[in-house]
Formats: structure tokens, C-alpha cells, sequence
């Protein structure tokens, strides 16, 4: 049997998450959405640039996400900015509660994307923060390879 070819349509990625923290584990979880926020990410606009995740009462929350307004919907419309409510297993719950309790890890969203159903998911990331020397010591080796891959194309 030839695997089935799983198939995203990228929404909105943070890209400063992986210069920032020190990605540990990923994760994919659902958001609790009403419809004007579907229609919004339909037309492929949102924000998770500076928005994390938090763990309140038992439950977790994706805190300063911004989804604009979907124009059609008039008086009906969402709040662009209101916290919205993750969905994942008890077990994976109880889990990432512990890490950020415990050890101090930092819940930080990668990308928001449509999964191949159709259905809004989070890919979220347990982090651990990174220090300015680790970020300085990124960006060289980052510079470094770049400066590599330009050697390499003028002599191949």
C-alpha cells in the first residue's frame, strides 16, 4: 500500500520562534473557532507572530493571536484578538502542563495551517527560551552557511 501524501495549506507561520526559543517537541492541536474565523482563514489572513500559549484551569488557550475580521459577516463578526481555546488529549494536556509548570518551557506556536480534511490546526511547540549568545552564535552559523553555498555555486 503506497502511503497516503499528507497535504497542508500553510495559513500563517512563526518564523522568530525558532530564533527565539530552543524548539524541544511539536505538536498538533485543534482551535476552537466560530465561523467568521474560518472564513478569514479561508482568505489565508492571520498572525501568530507574537502570540503563546497558555495553561489556565485545565485547559489551554492561545493568547494574542490575531484572525482580521472577515468583512462580509457585517455585525456578526469576532473579535480579532480574543483568546482561543486549544484542543488536545488529556494525556498530551497533562504533559505540557507539567513541562511549563515544572521546568519552566515555554508554549510557542510554529504554524497555522488546514490539514488535508480541511480542519484549522496548530503545530505547537514546547520551547525552551533562548539566551543572546545563543542567538548570536545562530545567526553566525546561519551567515556561515550561506557564505558556503555562495562559494560552492561560483566554483561548481
Amino acid at each position: 500500500m503506497a502511503k497516503k501524501e499528507i497535504t497542508r495549506k500553510l495559513i500563517a507561520e512563526n518564523r522568530r520562534a525558532r530564533f527565539d526559543y530552543a524548539i524541544e517537541d511539536s505538536m498538533e492541536a485543534g482551535i476552537q473557532l466560530v465561523g467568521t474565523e474560518v472564513k478569514s482563514l479561508r482568505n489565508g489572513r492571520a498572525n501568530i507572530a507574537e502570540s503563546y500559549a497558555s495553561a489556565e484551569r485545565g485547559e489551554l488557550w492561545l493568547i494574542n493571536a490575531t484572525i482580521p475580521e472577515y468583512p462580509p459577516a457585517g455585525q456578526f463578526n469576532h473579535e480579532p484578538r480574543r483568546r482561543r481555546k486549544l484542543l488536545v488529549r488529556s494525556r498530551e494536556l497533562k504533559k505540557l502542563i507539567g513541562a511549563v509548570e515544572r521546568e519552566g518551557r515555554t508554549l510557542a506556536p510554529l504554524k497555522l495551517y488546514f490539514n488535508d480534511r480541511g480542519i484549522a490546526k496548530l503545530e505547537l511547540a514546547l520551547a525552551k527560551g533562548k539566551k543572546a549568545h545563543d542567538k548570536r552564535a545562530a545567526t553566525k552559523d546561519r551567515d556561515w552557511k550561506r557564505q558556503q553555498a555562495r562559494l560552492m555555486k561560483d566554483r561548481g
